[in-house]
């Protein structure tokens, strides 16, 4: 007997009572591992009940009136002063109850787990899959757009980009020899370069002042080109904004003011992230544009970008130049 280890056998006295019209009758009460055996004076078993299927009809009060589950019409009473056989018959309920099987505690169960992967999902899957998806459906037109705001947002923090009734052709012939749509010059409030959606490109000015090979600043802008395979834009102002701006985008088409704040904050005042050489020796490539000024305008000793002059793809070839000794004179003072 498993929930009643400490006894070998447990009776009591009680009251039985077939049916409703019956007398009632002394009886002894046994109870085994799952079952209460009724017998009479002379040990002749009168009745057997499932423990798992005894009722109490009066719960709290004396005698103890018990019946079969469905069958109130027969009977068992046993005193108050059974309370060793009270004790015991519902210490042997408890525990089948506890051992048999509770579908509606594990459908409960099955609720809170599928609720949980489907909060595991919204929390991990979705902010990636949102983001996804409006890169990948965004038009370009609605990029050029994204990327001019975030131009002048730009110009309120780092000042007017640099302009010149002579060098809006040169910009727009080193644009198109580097395959971007625009090209913007900053005097100062942008360290090194910047990608912005749309196919802008900003430099500081430093690019075209600093040296006599407009290689150079070629090389910073292949260099925001080969980043653009690594991390979009237009994924990267969004990872700023988190899901509202995703979501924003998707459902309106438009961006608040403060998501771009946001951004132009923090991207103005991170470092651009590195390149893996082959990444950007192959836009080099892809350009016809020697990698080696940029490599040395980058590290003056050639240590750190070693990579980027002994394997770059021009080398020991005819070059035509990135701009003409005038265009590039011309840009050199573009903020002049």
């Amino acid at each position: 007997m498993t929930a009643l280890r400490e006894f070998q056998r447990l009776e009591a006295a009680g009251l039985w009572r077939e049916t409703p019209d019956a007398q009632r009758r002394d009886v002894i009460v046994s109870v085994g591992d799952a079952t209460l055996t009724i017998t009479d004076m002379n040990d002749k078993p009168l009745a057997h009940w499932s423990l798992a299927a005894i009722e109490r009809a009066n719960p709290g009060q004396f005698p103890a009136l018990f019946h079969p589950d469905g069958d109130p019409g027969e009977t068992l009473e046993i005193a108050e002063d059974e309370a060793t056989m009270l004790d015991a018959i519902e210490r042997v309920k408890a525990a089948i109850e506890h051992s048999r099987p509770h579908p509606g505690r594990l459908r409960a169960a099955s609720v809170f787990a599928v609720m949980g992967l489907l909060a595991l999902l919204v929390v991990l899957w979705l902010p990636t899959a949102l983001q996804k998806h409006a890169v990948n459906v965004v038009p370009d037109i609605k990029r050029k757009a994204i990327g001019e705001a975030l131009l002048g947002r730009i110009e309120r923090v780092a000042g007017q980009a640099c302009t010149s009734a002579d060098t809006g052709s040169v910009l727009e012939k080193l644009a198109l020899r580097t395959g971007i749509r625009r090209l913007v010059i900053f005097r100062s409030g942008l360290a090194s370069s910047l990608h912005l959606p749309g196919g802008i490109v900003l430099l500081n000015k430093t690019f075209v002042e600093d040296y006599e090979d407009p290689s150079v600043a070629a090389g910073a802008i292949l260099a925001e080109r080969a980043r653009t395979q690594m991390l979009d834009p237009l994924a990267e102002l969004l990872n700023s904004g988190g899901t509202p701006a995703s979501f924003r985008l998707l459902t309106t088409g438009q961006l608040e003011r403060k998501t771009l704040d946001h951004y132009v904050e923090t991207v103005l005042s991170t470092p651009r992230p590195p390149l893996p050489d082959e990444t950007l020796l192959a836009e080099f490539a892809r350009a016809s544009i020697s990698s080696t000024p940029y490599a040395y305008a980058i590290d003056i000793t050639g240590e750190t970008t070693l990579g980027l002059i002994e394997a770059d793809p021009m080398a020991g070839r005819r070059l035509e130049p990135v701009l003409s000794d005038a265009d590039w004179v011309r840009l050199q003072n573009i903020c002049s």
